[in-house]
């Protein structure tokens, strides 16, 4: 983007880094990145990117933060993201089905956009089931 941290990401931008590069750029998301500034940490839903980048894009990573379980809801949202740009909202062996269709009722759940609010309730869903996993599991 056109800063370090971009807050948004368009095709329009895209178009013109792949002008200049005449190749489809990767793209390595700061969006989440916290090794700058460790007193900051992101839990919120993966946004901010316009719909339709990845066929913009000839790849796209995401820089997470320094603690581990902070980046359980970016990069689950970052999936769900994903999984919409492919023109679906989840992946039938997908863990968060369950919640998919609990969230049936919206309208991004049926056409496939991606909605950050509905992500991150799949990703606060799937990391509450997540965390009661391991309380169970004696020696985690």
């Amino acid at each position: 983007g056109p800063k370090v941290v971009s807050q948004e990401l368009s095709a329009v931008l895209l178009e013109e880094v792949e002008a200049v590069l005449r190749r489809r750029p990767i793209i390595w998301d700061n969006l989440y990145a916290n090794d700058y500034d460790c007193r900051r940490v992101f839990l919120g839903p993966y946004m901010g990117r316009a719909p339709g980048l990845m066929s913009r894009l000839h790849g796209l990573l995401l820089n997470p933060n320094c603690e581990l379980q902070a980046n359980f809801i970016p990069i689950h949202t970052l999936g769900t993201w994903f999984q919409s740009e492919l023109g679906t909202c989840a992946h039938p062996d997908h863990a968060g089905m369950e919640a998919v269709e609990a969230l049936g009722e919206s309208q991004g759940a049926q056409d496939g956009s991606y909605s950050p609010q509905e992500a991150l309730e799949l990703a606060l869903r799937d990391w509450v089931a997540e965390i009661n996993q391991q309380a169970l599991e004696p020696g985690r």
